[in-house]
């Protein structure tokens, strides 16, 4: 099962619909997957999710990351890394076996022009640590907001094609 995470809290996000822009490009490959937006979250999450505690809402999303094989990220640039919600949100899910042997992609997005390069560098570090096979083709879409019509789509020819690409890469690994 392949569960895309939009990898921030923040209401309307740029990050959920590119997250929902692979979903759709997956489905067209005939590859279904989940959406996670990091919104979803329990308000509670800090004070009742961390250290083997649960809530039932998360319980809820932690099923779906544990069944999960692959996962894609979208990752927006908070501060020149990547948003402490989506490290909360990893600290929360089950230490190994959430992510241990698993796959994923990354994707980061800015509103400015390096694509959260810095904060998918970072990511790939906690991955690594526990044991996500992270695959080499990451991309970095860069002025975000003039990438998507209004359709919200990606619609430009080349990060069309990198997406694809990626897509494609993301399928075999």
């Amino acid at each position: 099962m392949i569960t895309i995470v939009s990898s921030t809290n923040r209401p309307g996000s740029n990050t959920l619909k590119v997250a929902k822009y692979y979903q759709k490009q997956l489905l067209q490959k005939g590859q279904e997957a989940n959406v996670l937006s990091l919104a979803e979250l329990p308000d509670t999450l800090m004070a009742t999710d961390l250290y083997g505690k649960r809530s039932e809402a998360f319980k809820l999303i932690l099923n779906v990351i544990n069944q999960s094989d692959k996962f894609l990220f979208v990752i927006p640039e908070y501060n020149g890394s990547y948003p402490g919600i989506l490290k909360l949100f990893v600290d929360a899910c089950d230490f190994p076996e959430s992510f241990y042997e698993k796959k994923a992609a990354l994707v980061g997005i800015s509103s400015g022009k390096y694509g959260n390069i810095r904060g998918v560098d970072h990511f790939t570090g906690v991955c690594h640590y526990f044991n996500l096979h992270v695959l080499p083709l990451k991309l970095h879409i860069a002025n975000i907001k003039t990438e998507l019509n209004e359709t919200e789509d990606l619609y430009k020819e080349d990060t069309v094609k990198f997406v694809e690409e990626q897509i494609d890469k993301f399928i075999a690994f």
